[in-house]
């Protein structure tokens, strides 16, 4: 299952980049990008949420600042945009699982007499 995870984050990256550079009539590329991103969320590290949960905060900056660049700024903001988007997608998938957590050993707890 593991591999699961990692085929939809590598999808969802190599989406990010071809759509950032070519337009792809008829797929609405953002949902299918924060769809494979959260599949890869819920096998993604729950310890490097903190690193995600930064990336969706900088990657849309770092593109706003790309797009200035002459011939290509255009190009990278779009690519740094649809990153993002997954980026999010990964954040989602942990702050659900990151809840499930919380409240099933809450519940368990409850339910066991240790609360």
């Amino acid at each position: 299952m593991q591999k699961i995870g990692g085929i939809a984050s590598t999808l969802a990256i190599l989406l990010a980049v071809v759509a950032g550079v070519v337009n792809i009539p008829g797929l609405n590329v953002a949902l299918v990008i924060l769809v494979l991103a959260i599949v890869a969320g819920i096998w993604a590290d729950q310890d490097n949420a903190v690193r995600m949960f930064l990336a969706v905060l900088v990657l849309p900056a770092i593109g706003a600042a790309l797009a200035s660049v002459p011939a290509v700024g255009g190009y990278l903001n779009a690519i740094f945009g649809n990153v993002a988007i997954a980026a999010a997608g990964v954040s989602a998938s942990l702050v659900a699982r990151r809840l499930y957590e919380t409240v099933m050993g809450t519940v368990t707890d409850l339910t066991s007499g240790n609360g």
